[in-house]
């Protein structure tokens, strides 16, 4: 495999500290490395080294002879009073750039609804964002530095990056590193992961989800003496074993003995016990939207939404941007008021919004954290044990040192963990979350994750990481076309809805379509919360329940019975085949590690299965929306 770059013995220090000490790592062919590590431990220090645009201290980075290397910055530099064509496609004719396929999938994927000639002084910060990686990716180059590319993309700007970036050199061409908070995007996209930190860089094989479990067998054969981190990522472990088996089925290297690490793991959340909770604190009424509508000067942005909200339910928004995600949740907050229809709100509920501004802190701009956290309440339960606000605030990575710091001068990733926690020792009983991981690498990410898995009440999550929407909330949402439509298939169904092009539509369009008859139903309730909300689309019908007495599908009675039949035998089916995964996973832990052929083998096996359960599944879920179950 031909040799692109290399860095030999790398050193690199800041009046303060060491960043690099003797790291000497390359990229070769066909290479595609996601970079993890703690904000400040030198991510993008460690981009700007390898693509020559920071000098070392000591050591030496070398690019092979012609070779061309793309960057893309945390800052999008723009020239100013340029237009976004010029910017993307530079002085390219319009039929050269029209002509030319992966250009018109770069701007159908990034820019398709930014006009062409306005100027970019103009643009909005998350435009400005999708030009500049627009402009990066137009380019052809043999190394691809992405620092943060997904900042200001939604679910599916991100997932159309993943996949423009996998089919965008052959296998064995091409390098790519990138630097992302993002765990679903750096599983998608990368073959081989970077840890930075305390000056090293330690390599791993596999994606993220192959990270983690490494670095859980590494913890415990030095028994690494971080057990706080340890514990984190052996929670996190457990959750991708469990939840989610395929992303940790390749990785060439034991697994048994990181298995064996889980065992006792008891499930990532205590539903049953976080719902009892939940109900005894708010009551069976927590927020009803009852068919409300919001619009602005005459632009309709919701209509005739009805979502009854259940105590102890964790639910993830999803939708495009702009589609009015930040709007429902200002209307279950308070913050705003419907044009029309009526927002009932229980007599014990307290709303607190982690929202995208931290305006809350701004009151306390010159104060030292130890004196806006000693206003505060004393002790914090979690876990079922009380916490002073400095175990919580260590729980959330902060310092004691970082404890006399005055707000103003904390990291962006700072302010928002201290954000978290003064709304947790508030201890509302319904907490929003808006965009809650900007600025958080993914060990904090990782404990903000482990601190809400035990906080009893009802969790809203709008959020365009996908990791996050799967990992903290039951069941997921979209506001598509206005209208609020529940996801049982998850963000896997909203992504298919989006690129159907169905996804304006109300809550049975999808399979009333696949049945070959007009839509008759308009939302469907809530199968993923233990307490059960419902939401109801424009039409006003209700969904999954159905109107009492009247067939939730419209199926005829041999029809059912035939839709009946075949999701019998889906379920058997499914069966089988989890159980001959489950055989072929074992045979995998045990084959010769050594023996690549072999491995070889079993993974096309194993390929094969996982494509057939995918299949299995998705039929399944086409079968159970006609039903209505």
């Amino acid at each position: 495999m031909a040799h692109l770059l290399g860095a030999e013995n790398l050193h690199l220090e800041f009046p303060t500290r060491v960043v690099f000490d003797s790291v000497t790592l390359g990229i070769d062919e066909g290479d595609r490395i996601g970079v993890v590590g703690r904000n400040g431990d030198g991510k993008s220090t460690l981009l700007a080294l390898l693509s020559q645009r920071l000098e070392p201290d000591g050591g030496r980075v070398t690019h092979r002879r012609g070779l061309t290397v793309g960057y893309l910055d945390q800052r999008d530099i723009l020239p100013e009073g340029a237009s976004v064509g010029s910017v993307v496609v530079g002085d390219l004719a319009e039929h050269e750039w029209a002509g030319d396929p992966k250009i018109r999938d770069i701007i159908g994927g990034l820019v398709s609804d930014i006009p062409w000639d306005v100027s970019v002084d103009e643009l909005s910060g998350g435009q400005r964002r999708r030009v500049a990686l627009a402009r990066l990716l137009v380019g052809d180059w043999d190394v691809l530095f992405l620092d943060e590319p997904t900042n200001h993309l939604d679910v599916e700007g991100i997932q159309w990056l993943a996949e423009h970036i996998n089919r965008r050199w052959s296998a064995n061409q091409g390098g790519l590193v990138v630097v992302t908070h993002d765990r679903w995007f750096l599983d998608a996209v990368s073959t081989d992961t970077w840890e930075v930190h305390d000056g090293v860089v330690d390599p791993f094989e596999g994606g993220y989800a192959a990270y983690i479990l490494q670095r859980v067998e590494r913890d415990r054969q030095a028994a690494a003496s971080e057990q706080r981190r340890q514990n984190l990522a052996r929670k996190e472990l457990a959750w991708l074993r469990r939840g989610a088996p395929a992303r940790t089925s390749k990785p060439k290297f034991r697994i048994d003995a990181a298995n064996a690490l889980i065992d006792d793991v008891p499930p990532i959340r205590d539903t049953v016990a976080l719902s009892r909770t939940a109900t005894a604190r708010l009551g069976k009424d927590v927020v009803d939207l009852l068919d409300v509508s919001v619009a602005f000067d005459d632009d309709l942005i919701l209509r005739d939404i009805e979502w009854r909200i259940a105590p102890g339910e964790r639910t993830g928004i999803l939708g495009p941007n702009g589609a009015g995600k930040s709007t429902l949740l200002n209307l279950v907050s308070g913050r705003l008021q419907p044009t029309s229809g009526r927002v009932k709100t229980g007599k014990t509920v307290q709303v607190a919004v982690l929202d995208q501004q931290l305006a809350d802190l701004h009151q306390f701009a010159d104060d030292r954290v130890r004196e806006v956290v000693a206003r505060k309440k004393t002790s914090y339960v979690a876990d079922g044990k009380e916490m002073t606000p400095s175990q919580l605030l260590e729980r959330l990575g902060f310092t004691s040192a970082q404890l006399s710091t005055p707000v103003k001068d904390l990291s962006g990733g700072q302010k928002r963990r201290l954000q978290l926690m003064l709304i947790l020792l508030d201890e509302p009983n319904v907490l929003i979350l808006d965009e809650p991981t900007n600025d958080l690498d993914t060990d904090m990410l990782a404990a903000m994750e482990d601190l809400l898995d035990t906080w009893p009440g009802t969790l809203l999550v709008v959020s365009h990481d996908r990791y996050l929407l799967e990992r903290v909330t039951d069941q997921q949402y979209a506001v598509l076309g206005g209208h609020l439509r529940h996801l049982p298939g998850g963000v896997d169904e909203y992504m298919r809805l989006r690129a159907s092009g169905t996804g304006g539509g109300t809550a049975s369009a999808a399979a009333a379509a696949s049945a070959g008859r007009p839509d008759t139903a308009s939302g469907t309730g809530s199968a993923g919360s233990a307490a059960g909300s419902t939401a109801v689309g424009a039409s006003g019908g209700a969904g999954a329940a159905g109107a009492a007495g009247a067939p939730a599908s419209g199926l005829t009675g041999a029809e059912r019975r035939a839709a009946e039949k075949e999701m019998s035998a889906l379920d058997r089916r499914i069966a089988r085949v989890g159980e001959d995964r489950k055989k072929l996973l074992d045979a995998f832990a045990a084959h010769d590690q050594s023996d690549y052929e072999g491995l070889g083998a079993l993974q096309t096996q194993l390929g094969s299965l996982e494509a057939e359960v995918e299949q299995l599944e998705e039929r399944w879920l086409e079968v159970a929306e006609l039903l209505g179950v």
